[in-house]
């Protein structure tokens, strides 16, 4: 696992080349996507903060994934949010099959139940195939929730309380992405992320 929050000489392992286009992919997506098309409003303020922390995990199966999602609530968990609000955790060499990644969650979920850090610290899913129940696997919809690899997302109770109430339609968010990519369309999700900041 590769923390790439830290310079490269704070590192135990220098990224290599490998890791620094997964890390340049997530960045376009989240810059792009993310913050760019207002999926989520409250993520512009912790990027343009530097308070959100990348770690690339080297896991290949579901324990490895476990052993890392711990080691992050709990780095999360024990850091002043001013230093770290939210991680993404990144899974480019594991849980490539939606469904598998789907079944991965709960035990994410249970993980948190299992630390005590349930009204603390929550978990949020991303995938390259992501698929909200009731869709096509093809449904523009999706898109709300792909990533270019398998993503974690660990968040603070207490950012997203704030971030809520800083937001007064934050329960309409969901419904607006929808809308939001069903208006781009797949040629203009495309040309949209093609483009680079």
């Amino acid at each position: 696992m590769t923390d790439t929050s830290l310079p490269p000489s704070a590192q135990s392992d220098a990224p290599s080349d490998n890791h620094a286009a997964i890390l340049d992919a997530t960045r376009h997506w989240l810059t792009r996507a993310v913050i760019g098309l207002n999926l989520c409003p409250f993520a512009k303020g912790v990027h343009v903060k530097n308070q959100i922390r990348y770690v690339i995990s080297e896991a290949t199966e579901l324990e490895g994934v476990l052993i890392d999602l711990e080691r992050e609530l709990q780095t999360l968990a024990q850091t002043d949010a001013a230093e770290i609000d939210t991680t993404l955790l990144i899974l480019p060499h594991a849980l490539a099959d939606f469904a598998e990644f789907n079944d991965a969650t709960w035990f994410a979920e249970r993980l948190v139940g299992q630390l005590r850090l349930e009204g603390t610290l929550q978990v949020a899913s991303f995938h390259p195939q992501f698929q909200f129940d009731g869709t096509a696997p093809d449904d523009i919809e999706n898109y709300t929730n792909r990533a270019p690899y398998p993503i974690l997302h660990l968040l603070r109770e207490a950012s997203i309380e704030r971030a809520v109430e800083a937001f007064p339609d934050a329960a309409d968010i969901y419904e607006r992405n929808q809308e939001t990519l069903r208006k781009l369309g797949f040629q203009g999700w495309r040309d949209w992320m093609a483009k680079r900041d």
